[in-house]
């Protein structure tokens, strides 16, 4: 398993935000849902190695998130959902430093396939700042990719995106499930449909769903994944 989670919890003060989740994630796409404050978030700082955990363990393709941190992070790309950008950067000139900051040798042809791949051809030579919301969310994409991590987790990836722009990510999250394990929340119930092939539901800081899109289906007598949702978390 890319990635093993085991009774993480998370206090803050009074406040358990995680209350003792465990899953496992392969490659493919995993769906990580839930309202807001359900929990989604520490869950992918923990595991990104931004926040410690309070109790419980997780893993990345092997390596303890807590004790092993920097092996994790080589394996692991991260677009959160504030996308921290450099806006006074050039497009190509952001993606070098990146690649830098990961030691990658001779990066050019890598860089210049990425730019591609997240369709940033024709705004490479414009300032992050000067880009549309949309555009900046492919740069913040393009950046968690660049060094062919075996595990992405995507916050809100396609926030920001035009309908045209959705059907491009969309698609490139597809392929890269093909070969990695890609976790990705988000509120567009849709997007699980069209992407995921498991799907965890958080609510409270606990998790109240967890399996295959179609196994969650029959279950659920074939409802809608959003009524499926709201029975869970309204509660």
């Amino acid at each position: 398993m890319s990635i093993v989670v085991e009774a993480l919890t998370k206090v803050y003060g009074a406040q358990r935000a995680l209350d003792g989740i465990s899953f496992t994630a392969q490659p493919g796409v995993l769906g990580f849902l839930g309202p807001n404050g359900a929990g989604k978030s520490t869950t992918m700082k923990i595991l990104t190695g931004f926040i410690p955990q309070t109790t419980g363990t997780a893993s990345v393709c092997g390596f303890d998130v807590e004790t092993q941190a920097i092996e994790v992070k080589r394996n692991i790309g991260y677009l959160p959902e504030s996308n921290p950008l450099y806006l006074d950067m050039y497009v190509k000139e952001s993606m070098a430093f990146i690649a830098g900051i990961h030691q990658m040798k001779s990066p050019q042809k890598r860089i210049a396939d990425i730019i591609e791949q997240t369709g940033l051809g024709p705004e490479q030579h414009k300032k992050v700042g000067q880009l549309s919301k949309g555009y900046r969310q492919r740069v913040g994409l393009a950046q968690a990719i660049i060094h062919d991590p075996a595990v992405l987790i995507l916050d809100e990836p396609t926030s920001g995106l035009d309908p045209n722009q959705l059907i491009g990510i969309r698609q490139l999250i597809l392929d890269l499930g093909k070969t990695k394990t890609v976790i990705l929340s988000t509120h567009i119930m849709q997007e699980v449909e069209a992407v995921c092939s498991q799907v965890i539901i958080i609510n409270k800081g606990k998790i109240v769903a967890n399996d295959s899109l179609e196994g969650l289906r029959n279950k659920n007598k074939r409802k809608t994944l959003e009524h499926i949702f709201i029975e869970l978390t309204n509660v």
